[in-house]
């Protein structure tokens, strides 16, 4: 089963740039997407059931801001929009599609970095999802793919000694991320390739994307059951869609 994430930076923009024609070339099961940034009434009608795939969306009610969304090849048997927190569901960050015992989300965690009160609702939505990651893989196995905007250790980012106090790569959120790791789940990436960077999200300033000074904050978190079924993972950079990469990886499913 192949599982594409990428964070869009707004639906329109990256088809502008050709991301579902490249979308076409890749033959994906399942495609994960975050920050759409457009209603139900703005996405353009040929993106519906694209190229044959059921699509859900579920955008933000603030218009072009935030919002989730999962294509995918095979109908599936429920599908769960939101976590019942109405901060969380407002803005579009949450959408599932269940397969039988599997499940497969597309997140998308806030951001802190404009301030501190965005830090604050960033801190409030991993207390509050914290308890339901562990205690949902009791039961399912999970694919939960997205923006995470956490880089969880030194390796992730290219200037971490310059980030050890901005959000994103907080003691705070590190921690978070570690008890998440230790709680039944593994880094798909990280557990492919411990030792290379594997950078997702770019700065627009300082020519950071040709320096590839980057952060790695775009990921795949499967249920530490699945873990062995991990076969290959791949960011594309070919193809500039975003100020974020698409991570590609297939499981044996």
């Amino acid at each position: 089963m192949k599982v594409i994430t990428a964070n869009l930076n707004g639906i329109r923009s990256a088809q502008s740039k050709g991301f579902f024609d490249w979308l076409t070339s890749q033959d994906a099961d399942i495609i994960c997407l975050q920050e759409i940034k457009a209603d139900l009434d703005s996405i353009p009608k040929e993106l519906f059931n694209y190229n044959g795939y059921i699509s859900e969306f579920h955008p933000a009610e603030k218009k072009g801001y935030s919002g989730v969304a999962i294509y995918a090849r095979y109908k599936p048997d429920n599908i769960i929009i939101g976590l019942d927190n109405p901060e969380i569901d407002s803005e579009g960050r949450y959408l599932e599609f269940q397969y039988g015992k599997l499940s497969v989300v597309s997140l998308y965690l806030p951001s802190g970095s404009s301030g501190e009160d965005k830090q604050q609702k960033k801190f409030r939505f991993m207390e509050y999802y914290m308890p339901i990651l562990k205690e949902q893989h009791q039961e399912r196995d999970f694919i939960i793919t997205g923006d995470w905007n956490i880089a969880h250790n030194e390796i992730d980012l290219k200037n971490w000694k310059g980030n050890l106090k901005n959000s994103g790569f907080l003691p705070e959120e590190r921690a978070w991320m570690t008890e998440l790791l230790n709680s039944g789940y593994t880094d798909s990436w990280r557990h492919l390739y411990p030792d290379a960077p594997g950078y997702t999200w770019w700065s627009n300033r300082g020519q950071a994307y040709a320096k590839d000074v980057g952060w790695r904050i775009d990921y795949q978190i499967v249920s530490e059951r699945l873990k062995n079924i991990i076969k290959s993972a791949q960011i594309y950079k070919d193809q500039k869609f975003s100020d974020h990469a698409p991570l590609i990886m297939e499981y044996d499913l």
